[in-house]
C-alpha cells in the first residue's frame, strides 16, 4: 500500500481532486526523468524551488522540471533587488523537506503573509499540473483552481 504524504492530507482537508504517483522504486532522480518514469509531459511537470532575496525573506518558486529559473525575472516578480537559491543543507529547516522532495504545499515555516509562491505561467495551459508529493518518490497532480484553495500563488514568467 502506497504511503500518503502529508500534501496529500493536506489536498484533502481542502476538499481538492487529485492524482496522485509513486515512482519511488524506479531510479529516477531528476525531474526530467521523473517525467519520463511517469509516462508524463515534461512541460507539465514541475519542480519547487526555494530562494532567499537580498531582503533575506525568502522565496518559493514553482517551474517546469526542464527549465532554468531566471534570478532576475524572479527577483523582480517578488519585488527584489536579487535572490539566490537556498543551499540544500538549509532546505529541511526551513521548509521541512529534502532537496528532491520539496512541495509548494505544507511547508513548515510559514513564510511572510506578503509572500505568495510564483509559479511560472506556463502551467496555465495544462488543465492540471504535476509536482512533489512532499517526499522524495511521490508527486501529486492538481488543477491550479484545486491548488489555489490550498496556497495563494501568482503566475509570473520566471524562467530562462
Amino acid at each position: 500500500m502506497e504511503e500518503k504524504t502529508n500534501v496529500m492530507r493536506l489536498l484533502e482537508q481542502a476538499k481538492v481532486e487529485y492524482s496522485h504517483y509513486c515512482y519511488a522504486d524506479t531510479d529516477a532522480i531528476s525531474g526530467v526523468e521523473v517525467a519520463t518514469v511517469l509516462g508524463q509531459n515534461v512541460d507539465k511537470v514541475f519542480k519547487t524551488l526555494v530562494t532567499v532575496g537580498k531582503s533575506k525573506e525568502h522565496y518559493v518558486f514553482v517551474i517546469p522540471v526542464a527549465e532554468e529559473l531566471d534570478l532576475k525575472k524572479a527577483a523582480n516578480a517578488v519585488g527584489e533587488k536579487s535572490i539566490a537559491m537556498v543551499k540544500s543543507k538549509e532546505l529541511l529547516g526551513l521548509t521541512g523537506y529534502i532537496h528532491g522532495g520539496c512541495s509548494p504545499i505544507g511547508m513548515k515555516k510559514v513564510f511572510p503573509t506578503t509572500f505568495q509562491p510564483v509559479i511560472h505561467q506556463s502551467a496555465e495551459a495544462y488543465d492540471t499540473i504535476i509536482f512533489s508529493g512532499g517526499k522524495i518518490g511521490y508527486q501529486v497532480e492538481v488543477s491550479l483552481d484545486g491548488l489555489r484553495k490550498v496556497i495563494p500563488f501568482t503566475l509570473s514568467d520566471i524562467i530562462v
